[in-house]
C-alpha cells in the first residue's frame, strides 16, 4: 500500500511538472495618469497585481506602468521578441481606450488627440499586439479592462465634426484567429466602471478566479462574470469572443489529473452552452432565450437572457405606441373612434412586465428581491434609500416609476419579473430633486454658480520675471463643481463669483518650490496673476484661462 501511495503521488508530480513546462509569456500594461484626461485610479494597480498573478502561475511577465507612446512601443516589442514559439501568450491592459470606425485603439498616457489625425499618431490599435500573439503562440488569451469612459474620445469627436459617429463608446467587438480568447470588462460598445476599491469591478475578478486549480479558462471567465454582475448590480457585463480549439488550464490540478471524465464531461457541457449562447445573443425574437433558459435555467447567461427578453418587451411596447400615436393621428378628426381609441391605449399600457408585477418571486428569495429592486429603482433615480425592507417609501418610490413609464402594476411589490424590467433601463427616469439652494446638472446637485465653470480648462503661465528655460507655459485643468484638479501638481478652487485661487508645488534642485495663482473669470475667459514661491521665487507674471 504506501508502494502504491508513494507511486501515485510520484505521478502527480511529474504531471503536474509536466503541466508547467509549456512557455507561457504575458504582457501587461496599466495607464493611469494620464497628462491630458482626468487620472485614472486603479490601472497602475491592477497591472501590477496582475503581474504578480500571472508571475504565480509560470508565465515571463513583460510589465508596463504608465507609459507613454514611446513606452508603450518599446514594452510591445519586448513582449514579441518573447513570445515566439510559447505555448500561452497573455495580454492585460487596463487603461483608456478607443474605437474609431470599428477598430480600437489603446491610449497612452501622453495622448492628447485633438484631431483625427492625431489617432495614427498618438494611439496603438489593439490588433497590432493581438496580431503578434496569433502568429506565434499556440493559445492567446487576451484581456481588456480599457471600455472606461473615455473624455478624449468626446474631445476626438468633436474635432471630426459630421465623421463624429465613427468614435463609439467602449471597445468595439474584435474577432479571433483559431486558438484565441478575448475577454472585455463590458459588453461592446458599452463602458465599464473603474471601482471604488484598489482595483477595479474587472480585474479584481479576474485576481479571483483566473488559474483556479483544476479549472478551464472558459470556466474562470464564467466565474468571473458571474463575480462583475454581483459586484456592479447587473450594470456590468464582462464579455468574450473564442476560438479556442479545446480546454486551456492554467492551473493544472494533480486531482483533476487522477479524474479526467468529469471534467471532461463539465468542459463539454460549457462549450455547448457557450456555443449556443453565441449563436442567439444578437437575435431579436424573445422565444430565443426563453428556451435558453428553460434549457440552463442557472446557466452562465441566465441573467443576461432575461434582461434580453424584458429589453425586447420594452421595445415592441415603444412600437406599439408608435403604431398607436399614428393611428390617433389619423383619426383625430372623427370624435366616435375617441372611447375606443381610449380603451386600446389602456390596454396597451398593461404591458407583460406590468402584469407580472403580482406573480410569486420565483428562485430569488424575498429579502434579495427586495434588495435588489431597491437598488434598481435607486440607479433610475426613484429611490433615495436602499435598506432591504420594502416598506411604504419603497411602494411610493415603485408607484412613481410605474407613472411615469406608463405602466399599469397589479401589485406595489417587487417580482423577478419587474426587476428584471427594472434593469433594462439605461437612463434616469425620475428627475433629480435638489434642495439647499443647489440645481440639478448631470444628474448631481451643485451651486447654481459653481456649474458654470465644470470642464477642463488651459491655464497659461505668461513670465514678466526670470523663469529659468521658459517664458510661456500652459498647463491642463479639470473643474468640477468648483474644485480644481489636474494630471500635474495644480489643485484648488473657483468660487461661486468667479475667482480662482490655485497653487501648485514642485523639487527643483532638491528644494522645494511653488507657484500660487490667483484670478476671476467671467464666461469662458480667465485672467490674473502667478507669483513664484520657495525655489520659484523671483518668477512671476500673467496669467489666461481658456475653457475648452
Amino acid at each position: 500500500m504506501r508502494y502504491l501511495r508513494a507511486v501515485v503521488l510520484l505521478s502527480f508530480f511529474f504531471l503536474s511538472s509536466y503541466a508547467w513546462a509549456d512557455k507561457r509569456v504575458a504582457l501587461v500594461i496599466g495607464n493611469s495618469a494620464y497628462q491630458h484626461a482626468p487620472p485614472l485610479a486603479n490601472p497602475q494597480n491592477d497591472a501590477s497585481d496582475m503581474t504578480s498573478k500571472l508571475t504565480g502561475l509560470g508565465f515571463v511577465v513583460v510589465t508596463g506602468r504608465d507609459l507613454d507612446l514611446t513606452g508603450m512601443r518599446r514594452s510591445i516589442r519586448e513582449f514579441v521578441g518573447k513570445v515566439e514559439g510559447a505555448d500561452v501568450a497573455l495580454f492585460f491592459y487596463a487603461g483608456h481606450g478607443l474605437q474609431v470606425n470599428g477598430g480600437n485603439y489603446m491610449i497612452p498616457v501622453d495622448a492628447q488627440l485633438r484631431s483625427n489625425n492625431d489617432l495614427d499618431f498618438e494611439a496603438l490599435p489593439i490588433e497590432l499586439v493581438l496580431s503578434a500573439m496569433e502568429r506565434n503562440a499556440r493559445v492567446s488569451l487576451v484581456f481588456l479592462d480599457a471600455c472606461r469612459d473615455n473624455p478624449l474620445a468626446a474631445t476626438l469627436a468633436r474635432s471630426m465634426g459630421t465623421r463624429s459617429m465613427a468614435v463609439g463608446r467602449g471597445l468595439a467587438k474584435l474577432d479571433t484567429g483559431v486558438g484565441s480568447l478575448i475577454a472585455f470588462a463590458t459588453q461592446p460598445g458599452n463602458v465599464a466602471l473603474d471601482g471604488a476599491g484598489r482595483n477595479s469591478p474587472f480585474t479584481t475578478a479576474l485576481l479571483n478566479h483566473l488559474g483556479t486549480p483544476g479549472q478551464s479558462i472558459t470556466d474562470d471567465l464564467i466565474a468571473v462574470r458571474r463575480t462583475v454582475l454581483q459586484a456592479t448590480d447587473g450594470k456590468q457585463v464582462p464579455w468574450d469572443s473564442s476560438s479556442l480549439t479545446g480546454p486551456v488550464v492554467l492551473n493544472p490540478s494533480p486531482v483533476a489529473a487522477t479524474a479526467t471524465s468529469p471534467v471532461a464531461t463539465t468542459d463539454t457541457d460549457r462549450t455547448v452552452e457557450l456555443t449556443y449562447w453565441n449563436s442567439i445573443k444578437d437575435l431579436t425574437a424573445s422565444s430565443f432565450f426563453e428556451a435558453y433558459l428553460q434549457e440552463y435555467p442557472n446557466g452562465a447567461f441566465a441573467t443576461l437572457a432575461k434582461l434580453k427578453i424584458a429589453a425586447i418587451a420594452e421595445r415592441e411596447k415603444e412600437r406599439q405606441a408608435t403604431e398607436q400615436e399614428k393611428t390617433d393621428s389619423k383619426r383625430a378628426v372623427d370624435p366616435k373612434d375617441n372611447a375606443s381609441q381610449t380603451n386600446v391605449a389602456a390596454l396597451e399600457q398593461t404591458t407583460p412586465e406590468a402584469q407580472a408585477s403580482g406573480s410569486s418571486a420565483g428562485h430569488m428569495a424575498a429579502g434579495d428581491l427586495a434588495l435588489a429592486t431597491q437598488s434598481q429603482l435607486a440607479r433610475i433615480g426613484c429611490l433615495s434609500q436602499i435598506d432591504g425592507k420594502w416598506g411604504e417609501s419603497s411602494q411610493k418610490a415603485l408607484k412613481e416609476y410605474a407613472v411615469r413609464r406608463g405602466l399599469k402594476l397589479a401589485s406595489l411589490s417587487p417580482t423577478e419579473e419587474l426587476l428584471n424590467g427594472l434593469m433594462a433601463i439605461g437612463n434616469r427616469v425620475c428627475p433629480l430633486v435638489c434642495g439647499n439652494g443647489t440645481v440639478a446638472r448631470d444628474n448631481r446637485c451643485v451651486e447654481p454658480g459653481l456649474s458654470a465653470y465644470d470642464g477642463a480648462w488651459y491655464l497659461t503661465r505668461h513670465a514678466k520675471t526670470d523663469c529659468g528655460d521658459w517664458r510661456e507655459l500652459s498647463t491642463l485643468l479639470f473643474v468640477r463643481n468648483g474644485v480644481v484638479s489636474s494630471s500635474s501638481s495644480f489643485s484648488g478652487k473657483i468660487s461661486s463669483n468667479g475667482s480662482v485661487n490655485i497653487a501648485s508645488t514642485f523639487v527643483h534642485k532638491g528644494r522645494k518650490g511653488g507657484n500660487t495663482v490667483t484670478g476671476m473669470i467671467k464666461g469662458g475667459k480667465g485672467t490674473g496673476r502667478f507669483k513664484g514661491t520657495g525655489a520659484g521665487s523671483g518668477c512671476s507674471g500673467v496669467i489666461t484661462m481658456t475653457k475648452m
